[in-house]
């Protein structure tokens, strides 16, 4: 078994990494000519810069170019830490501005990987502006339908973070990785180290995944293959196929709207686990909500198909779900939008979380982003309901009229307890009232809600 690569590779032994035998073209940008000892005249930079040089190899921070990585050709860029803190200077601008670019003109995904500790102090405010190129190059890359793939090694802080490694759409970290917007002297003394770790990162839903080096040529291959699609002024992709019904317990169609609650909540039929795992031969998650938080009960991510064929996907797993889990959705479905990746939504909960956290939390805010998402969605969105499809809480994953559903699901505007007790009628009257809500499966076809009934 191959040694787990360093923390601290170089930049090019971390390009090597994914590129092996395929190997990298390096590019340059255009050269400028700085000031005796940079904008600011600081005392020594110049030879600061002269010794980082001598002892890298490199004549700046960062270094990039175009590569294969799988059998996937991308542009890479990446940062030599050894080169003054892997620190963002003017030219340092110049070589990232110059590498997104390379991307947006040969329409190829971008994969960086990160290793600052942000702005160059030398270059004071000039160097700190070299945030906001970055940002604009990022944002034309993002209109243009290209994917962005962040991996972030050891440190990452920063202006780096917030927006090379950050801003990407994807972001995978190395174990034992710090990263953070507070570099290590900068942060309060009493503060978790933990907080700024790539697992406390990934456990905040601020990274996607951790990821071993030895792993790491692998998992971005297959990135570059689930998100390299599509594009805006693209065709957009045929709509996700549904999902096969998996084996149930129970046989045939609910004969009355209480059957269809009890089997849609029994523990034996099956879940989002069991679709997604016959539905992919390769699952790569998205995770988080990019704002602190996660749902575990909420799935979503992009995978691939047998044929090669990428699907994103957003699954409820049977729990209410949380504000975190539909600003996950909405993450994952505008992304697979701009990159003409059709999603497909697994639709299982009783409900919105409605708990006092969840309302803090901004619970209607985020329901309501779900619901521009999928209103929003130039690709086609495929929807199967596999379990309960519990009011708004569940309508916010499912695709307006190209929605399907499973012999052991219903879909109601509330819960027939619910719609019992606000009716002030008897708890023995719920079957009654889950008739006349005509939430079972054949009721929904009738309706027009669902397309079909999937066996």
């Amino acid at each position: 078994m191959p040694a787990e690569p360093s923390l601290r590779m170089t930049a090019r032994e971390t390009i090597a990494l994914l590129t092996g035998a395929a190997g990298f073209t390096e590019h340059r940008p255009s050269p400028r000519t700085l000031p005796l000892d940079g904008p600011l005249g600081w005392a020594g930079y110049d030879a600061a810069r002269e010794r980082a040089a001598e002892r890298t190899g490199e004549d700046e921070s960062v270094v990039y170019g175009t590569g294969v990585v799988g059998d996937r050709e991308c542009v890479l860029l990446a940062f030599e830490f050894g080169f003054l803190g892997g620190s963002l200077g003017q030219l340092t601008g110049d070589r990232l501005e110059a590498a997104y670019g390379l991307a947006l003109t040969r329409r190829l995904p971008l994969v960086a990987l990160v290793a600052t500790g942000g702005s160059r102090m030398q270059e004071g405010m000039v160097a700190l502006t070299q945030l906001q190129r970055v940002a604009a190059a990022s944002a034309r890359l993002r209109a243009a339908g290209l994917a962005q793939i962040a991996v972030v090694r050891d440190p990452t802080t920063g202006g780096g973070w917030a927006t090379v490694g950050a801003g990407a759409d994807v972001v995978l970290a190395l174990p034992g990785a710090q990263v953070g917007f507070a570099g290590s002297r900068v942060r309060p003394p009493d503060a978790d180290p933990y907080a700024y770790s790539a697992e406390g990162q990934f456990a905040a839903g601020q990274v996607d995944a951790v990821v071993p080096g030895a792993e790491l040529p692998g998992t971005v291959a297959l990135w570059l293959r689930a998100l390299g699609a599509g594009g805006v002024g693209e065709e957009p992709r045929s709509a996700a196929p549904l999902p096969r019904a998996r084996p149930s317990s129970a046989s045939g169609l609910p004969a009355s709207g209480r059957e269809a609650v009890e089997r849609a909540r029994s523990s034996q039929r099956p879940r989002a686990e069991a679709y997604l795992a016959d539905y992919f031969t390769v699952r790569l998650p998205l995770h988080g909500d990019r704002c602190g938080s996660t749902d575990p009960g909420l799935l979503t991510g992009f995978g691939l198909r047998a044929d090669g064929q990428p699907v994103a996907y957003v699954a409820q797993c049977g729990t209410a779900t949380r504000p975190a889990g539909y600003r996950a959705a909405a993450r994952t479905i505008r992304l697979a939008d701009r990159l003409g990746v059709p999603v497909l939504t697994l639709v299982d909960t009783p409900g919105a979380a409605n708990d006092a956290e969840a309302e803090r939390a901004g619970a209607g805010a985020a329901i309501a982003d779900t619901f521009a998402a999928i209103a929003a969605a130039r690709v086609p969105v495929t929807t199967l309901v596999i379990g309960e499809g519990g009011s708004g809480g569940a309508l916010a994953l499912a695709a307006p009229g190209n929605t399907h559903v499973t012999a052991d699901s219903y879909f109601s505007v509330i819960a027939p307890e619910l719609a019992a007790a606000i009716l002030k009628r008897p708890p023995e009257e719920t079957g009654a009232t889950a008739d006349q809500l005509r939430l079972r499966p054949q009721d929904l076809v009738e309706l027009g809600i669902a397309r079909s009934i999937v066996s």
